[in-house]
Order: C-alpha cells, then sequence, then structure tokens
C-alpha cells in the first residue's frame, strides 16, 4: 500500500507544473475514432475530462458520430453516399443524424462523464444559437462543378454564450455539430470545424483532436511534431501531408492563425492519450503552433 502511495504522489508531484499553467484555461476536444467505439477507451476518455474539470481546467468536448449514423441509416435500409469523404444528407438522413448525434451519441457521453463524477450538459448547436450554419457549396475539381450534398453544412458564426453560462455553472459542454442556417435548416457539419471553431471564439488554450493515427506523418511514416505554421505549409506543398488528414490538419492550422495558442492531433486509440498530452513535457501526436 505504501507504494502505491507513494507513487500516486509522484504523479500528482510530476503534473502539478501542468495543473497550475492549465488552470481555468479553456481547452476544446474533438472525440471521435476508436476512442468513441472501445469501451475501455471510451471510460478512459470520460475519466480524462472528468479529471481535467476537476483540476479547474475548462474542458469543452465536440463529437463526431459517423459509424453510429451509418448503423441506424443500414437498419432503416437507407444507404450512406459519400463524396469527397462527406455524407450526403437529405432530409430524411438529416433526421437520423439529428436524433445519433443529439441523442443517442451525445447522451451517452453526457451519462459516461456522470458516472465518472463529472457534471455535464450535452446540446446542439440549435440550442442557444451556439453554431449558426450555411450550406457547403462543395466543389469537384478541376471542372469546379458544385455538388449539392443536401443539409451538410459549414460553421457561419459561432456564439458562445450558452457555453459560457455552462463554464459559470461549473459543467462540462458536450456539443453535437449540427447547427441551423438562415433559411431555418439544420446542418450536419464536420466536428473537426466545430471544434475549431468554437476554439477560436472561445480564445482557447488548446484544440484538441483525436484521431485513428498517431498524429501526422513524414513520408518515411515518422510521427511529425513541433510544427508550426510555416513548416505546415511546406508539408502540404510538398504533398507530405495529402489526402484525409488535409482537412483535420487545415482545422488545426486555422484555430493557430486565429488566437488558439496550440493545436494537437492525437492517437485515440492510446488510452488516457489526452490526459498524456495535457500532463506531460513531450505530450503525444503532432504539435501545431503559430507562425514564429
Amino acid at each position: 500500500m505504501s507504494d502505491k502511495i507513494h507513487n500516486i504522489a509522484n504523479v500528482l508531484t510530476e503534473s502539478l507544473p501542468y495543473i497550475q499553467k492549465f488552470q481555468g484555461k479553456t481547452i476544446v476536444i474533438k472525440y471521435g475514432g476508436n476512442a468513441m467505439v472501445d469501451e475501455q477507451l471510451k471510460s478512459s476518455f470520460a475519466r480524462d475530462i472528468v479529471l481535467m474539470k476537476s483540476v479547474g481546467m475548462n474542458p469543452i468536448v465536440v463529437h463526431g458520430g459517423g459509424p453510429q449514423i451509418g448503423k441506424i441509416l443500414e437498419k432503416i435500409g437507407k444507404q450512406s453516399e459519400f463524396v469527397g469523404g462527406m455524407r450526403v444528407t437529405d432530409a430524411e438522413t438529416m433526421d437520423v443524424v439529428e436524433m445519433v448525434l443529439g441523442g443517442l451519441v451525445n447522451k451517452e457521453i453526457v451519462n459516461l462523464i456522470h458516472q465518472h463524477g463529472g457534471h455535464s450538459i450535452g446540446l446542439t448547436g440549435k440550442d442557444g444559437s451556439l453554431i449558426a450554419a450555411k450550406k457547403l457549396q462543395h466543389k469537384i475539381e478541376p471542372t469546379s462543378e458544385i455538388i449539392d450534398l443536401g443539409h451538410v453544412g459549414e460553421v457561419d458564426v459561432i456564439d458562445t454564450s450558452v457555453i459560457d453560462l455552462l463554464l459559470k455553472g461549473d459543467f462540462i459542454p458536450v456539443i453535437a455539430p449540427i447547427g441551423v442556417g438562415k433559411d431555418g435548416f439544420s446542418y450536419n457539419i464536420n466536428a473537426d470545424l466545430v471544434a475549431g471553431s468554437i476554439a477560436q471564439a472561445l480564445n482557447a488554450e488548446k484544440l484538441i483532436l483525436l484521431t485513428n493515427t498517431s498524429g501526422l506523418l513524414d513520408s518515411k511514416g515518422d510521427l511529425l511534431t513541433g510544427l508550426d505554421a510555416k513548416k505546415i505549409d511546406a508539408l502540404i506543398k510538398d504533398g507530405t501531408i495529402h489526402g484525409g488528414m488535409l482537412p483535420k490538419t487545415g482545422c488545426a492550422l486555422s484555430a493557430v492563425k486565429n488566437g488558439v495558442k496550440s493545436a494537437h492531433i492525437i492517437d485515440g486509440r492510446v488510452a488516457h492519450a489526452v490526459l498524456l498530452e495535457v500532463f506531460t513535457d513531450n505530450g503525444v501526436g503532432t504539435l501545431i503552433t503559430g507562425y514564429e
């Protein structure tokens, strides 16, 4: 027992500088990928978020739910269609998206946080006019043909009033990436982009994007980290960063160019990845900062 107490004391002592550094700071975490479907990872994520809140940080969770949406659509006999990695979302599909993201997935995350001793409130971007959205104009290159994806949107304006209210009440906001347009329609928005936009609007200390990879990799498969915006621009230009990592990297880059101190692309398949990022010198995954 004395050895266990000694180990706990060492961990707390080593973590103290980070606790002091980030106390009162806002950290926006995009939660998705394997971390949302593996039971042990779901539990460790909830514990991480509760611990961050208990030591005085202000974590905000923005979540996805693509696989869960796909499963429900399959059950009702509706085939998923994707263009450029984005789900074509007609009115019927949008009803499913709202049910899954705003209901099933959101409430499951809230419940997990409660089970681990935290206090959270789940909401969508429609609540409190949090996310004003607009219809996404998706162009197919090289023809620049515009493809209608239906109820797929992008962030127009973030109103942080409801988040500020929840943080003052000592709650952990858990946000589903659904917004509403001036046309009154609901829009499904990429969760990375929503997390980045919220982080910018709040001048967050950190934006953390959980993925199913170890981070940004070079051509040899080695992890890249300690990148500033100029290095990111060069890596995109030479093709090192490409394909599915481009939108995620673009989100992180936009955040650090617009007031967020740092962005982190980390491996959600690693238990307690969020705590490892926040409470260790080297962190995990890829660190991105603004122009030096």
